[in-house]
């Protein structure tokens, strides 16, 4: 790899895109070497909440980048959303941010097992048992209902 091109990271999030912990893995990324990040929001319950979802957390992680973050919306299917992205675009890692190990569908489905059988590194960024995507801050800003 070229010293001079930035490392490029995929950032997988739903519920968690905005999340303390996964702000502050892009901002260390970010502050340890040049780092271009693109935020892939899949199986999201409709239109209006991925954008949104895209909207709130593309600002909060570009914030911790110090540079902008590329948007993207997949498909219903996680895996094959990531996929496609993974076979459009070259990305040196992944990171999945996922609720909870208790209420996540994507550690149940070993989502990050199969990403990693692509190829590439995947870090896994789970929230904490006490997180409820119910109060967090993409509710409280009357993005996510209910």
């Amino acid at each position: 790899m070229n010293p001079d091109t930035p490392h490029r990271t995929l950032v997988v999030a739903n519920r968690t895109a905005a999340t303390p912990l996964l702000i502050e893995e892009v901002r260390r990324r970010a502050h340890e070497r040049p780092t271009r990040f693109a935020l892939l929001i899949p199986d999201a319950p409709s239109r209006k909440h991925a954008d949104w979802t895209l909207e709130l957390g593309t600002e909060r992680l570009a914030r911790a980048a110090r540079g902008p973050v590329e948007g993207l919306v997949g498909g219903r299917e996680p895996f094959d959303s990531i996929r496609h992205v993974l076979e459009d675009a070259a990305f040196d890692d992944v990171i999945i941010s996922t609720l909870p190990k208790r209420t996540s569908e994507w550690l149940r489905r070993d989502l990050p097992r199969r990403v990693e059988r692509l190829g590439l590194p995947v870090t896994v960024i789970t929230a904490p048992d006490d997180f409820d995507p119910q109060t967090s801050t993409l509710v409280r800003a009357g993005i996510i209902m209910g």
